[in-house]
């Protein structure tokens, strides 16, 4: 049986990361797509784990062949999903999930109506600054930029077929899993 496919969006700070994670380590027929980037890998990432790490020059190459099902310039760096790491997955029966942005996820629904929609919030804006900072892994001007933009993401939240407010991590788990089951 060919496996569904799941978008997960959220603003940075929101949990999304943690929630996809969580659902993949408890269920092992969910994958999470590994998206590619041109953006340089953190510390901890390793490529083909976290992100594909591309060079600008290997992603526009791919963007002519037509090789990404959604694709943006985020901060100054592409992100995009690789249609056959996709395809490859689904035809093998997993339950795919992409924790990808409101730009690519809007991609996302416009070719594929039978996506499900999944908006991660976070309980309020003063607690996404929070988590943002506590991370220590961006500047207070990238912290500034992405605040900017997670609250434009937020609008458009009802965008989505579902949205989980995270204010409670194995509740806000909880609750996108049984999305996922039914």
């Amino acid at each position: 049986m060919k496996g569904r496919l799941f978008v997960i969006s959220g603003p940075s700070g929101s949990g999304k990361s943690t929630i996809c994670k969580k659902l993949v380590d408890n269920n092992e027929n969910i994958v999470l797509s590994v998206s590619a980037t041109t953006r340089k890998p953190r510390e901890q990432e390793k490529d083909g784990i976290n992100y594909f790490f591309l060079t600008k020059e290997e992603f526009e190459k791919k963007i002519k062949e037509n090789a990404f099902y959604e694709y943006a310039l985020v901060f100054n760096n592409y992100y995009g999903t690789l249609k056959e790491k996709i395809d490859d997955k689904l035809e093998a029966g997993f339950d795919v999930i992409l924790e990808i942005d409101v730009q690519g996820a809007m991609q996302m629904k416009e070719q594929n109506n039978e996506i499900v929609m999944i908006f991660i919030m976070p309980p309020s804006k003063e607690e996404l600054l929070h988590r943002l900072t506590d991370r220590k892994t961006e500047s207070s001007a990238e912290i500034e930029l992405r605040t900017a933009i997670a609250i434009e993401e937020m609008s458009k939240k009802d965008k989505y077929d579902y949205i989980v407010v995270n204010d409670e991590l194995e509740k806000a788990i909880k609750e996108v899993e049984d999305i996922i089951n039914n």
